[in-house]
């Protein structure tokens, strides 16, 4: 059984950073993208950024380009955001999902093209 576990959300000041993580489990984790996406008060699910299976690229939304970064630890079958300036309008909770296709080649930017997810992590930023 997929497993998928978040931590790491909190509240924070804007401008400030935050790190989560998602820990992985009952799939072998390097062959697979993973992907964040957020999901605020009254809006849909978003896609955030994506992490090739090998770690070795990755893809991101206009809206958090340059601020955000994922990342992942194969050996740990772990994948991470980093978080910095924070904006209030980053307010969601966010969640770690892993591909449907293996060895992706192209870029999963579709809630749809995941079908395992964990239960999400609260991000809060105030003004």
């Amino acid at each position: 059984q997929v497993q998928l576990v978040e931590s790491g959300g909190g509240l924070v000041q804007a401008g400030g950073s935050l790190r989560l993580s998602c820990a992985a489990s009952g799939r072998t984790f390097s062959r697979y993208d993973m992907g964040w996406f957020r999901q605020a008060p009254g809006k849909e699910r978003e896609f955030v950024a994506t992490i090739r299976w090998s770690g070795g690229s990755t893809y991101y939304a206009d809206s958090v380009k340059g601020r955000f970064t994922i990342s992942r630890d194969n050996t740990k079958n772990t994948v991470y955001l980093q978080m910095n300036s924070l904006k209030p309008e980053d307010t969601a909770v966010y969640y770690c999902a892993t591909s449907r296709t293996r060895f992706g080649s192209s870029w999963f930017t579709s809630q749809y093209e995941y079908d395992y997810w964990g239960q999400g992590t609260q991000v809060t930023v105030s003004s």
